[in-house]
């Protein structure tokens, strides 16, 4: 299939929505807020953490932000450092398609784990929406660059929760 030729995806990439960086950034800054005002200084919302071991929350935490780095790596890589042509539905790719956000949103996970804040876990909320927006972003505009064969795509690989035997 011929890949039409689009003046602003000429790196194949597609485009990011617009302030997609401000909008990470400022998840980011919010969610960091809430989980050190709520963990360490108001307190509100941590009354469960007295019945999960702290060791096992650190575990918990660091599982989740080495997996969320491992996955992001390697997508990264994938996306940035080869040439693309088409549709990428191979690694990561292949089972989900935003594995970059699959990453961050592990990490933020992992957080919330090892804080048991409630809070924390409502922005989390907040966090995996704006992503969703920015990744529904994203693959309209992958729509528009490579049609049918993302369509297919999209048929074949969930957004976020990774379909295995398929």
């Amino acid at each position: 299939m011929k890949v039409k030729h689009i003046p602003e995806h000429d790196h194949l990439l597609g485009k990011e929505s617009p302030h997609n960086h401000i909008m990470q950034l400022t998840c980011l800054i919010v969610f960091i807020s809430i989980l050190v005002l709520d963990s360490f200084v108001f307190k509100f919302s941590i009354g469960i953490t007295g019945y999960v071991s702290l060791w096992i929350r650190l575990i918990m935490v660091l599982a989740l932000i080495l997996i969320g780095i491992t996955i992001m790596r390697s997508a990264e890589k994938m996306l940035f450092h080869e040439t693309q042509s088409s549709v990428i539905d191979r690694g990561l790719f292949a089972y989900v398609r935003h594995p970059l956000y699959l990453g961050i949103l592990l990490i933020y996970l992992g957080f919330v784990l090892g804080s048991f804040s409630i809070l924390s876990f409502v922005t989390y909320i907040f966090v995996f929406f704006v992503y969703n927006q920015l990744a529904i972003f994203e693959e309209q505009d992958l729509e528009r660059a490579f049609g049918e064969e993302y369509l297919e795509y999209k048929k074949r690989v969930s957004r976020w929760i990774p379909r295995f035997g398929n």
